[in-house]
């Protein structure tokens, strides 16, 4: 145990964030999201939900402040009747922590940014349209 380290952050988790450069992306996916096959380094929080462990990474992680929006969501696809009301906590969060906006990227654009990012977090998060993704700033 750690002082200061909200106890939602595995050591592997930690370690990940740690090891993360200026411009390099996480995702917080969740429980439907297809982490196992679209993550270069995978950490397994399940049993967990994006909102506590998006909150428990904010803490510690810089977002990025060059960019436009250094967090991101998954849009909803054309013709889903579906709310992601998750989306207004995943903005209460984000405002806390330099009120940054949130973008929405197309689903597949969102698998493509996926494969790509440093890390997916693998959540047991059942809200549809989750997914979060954070660009990695300096201190």
């Amino acid at each position: 145990m750690l002082k200061g380290i909200p106890p939602i952050l595995s050591p592997e988790l930690l370690k990940i964030l740690c090891e993360m450069g200026h411009g390099d992306e996480i995702v917080i996916g969740d429980g439907n999201f297809p982490a196992a096959s679209n993550a270069r380094r995978l950490v397994r929080c399940d049993g967990h939900g994006v909102p506590e462990l998006l909150q428990a990474i904010l803490e510690l992680f810089p977002l990025d402040t060059f960019v436009e929006s250094p967090v991101s969501v998954m849009q909803v696809t054309p013709g889903d009747d579906t709310d992601p009301v998750i989306w207004k906590t995943y903005a209460e969060l984000v405002s806390k922590h330099g009120g940054f906006s949130i973008s929405e990227i197309e689903r597949f654009a969102f698998y493509e940014r996926a494969k790509n990012a440093y890390a997916i977090v693998a959540t047991g998060e059942s809200a549809l349209y989750a997914n979060i993704l954070l660009k990695k700033g300096v201190i």
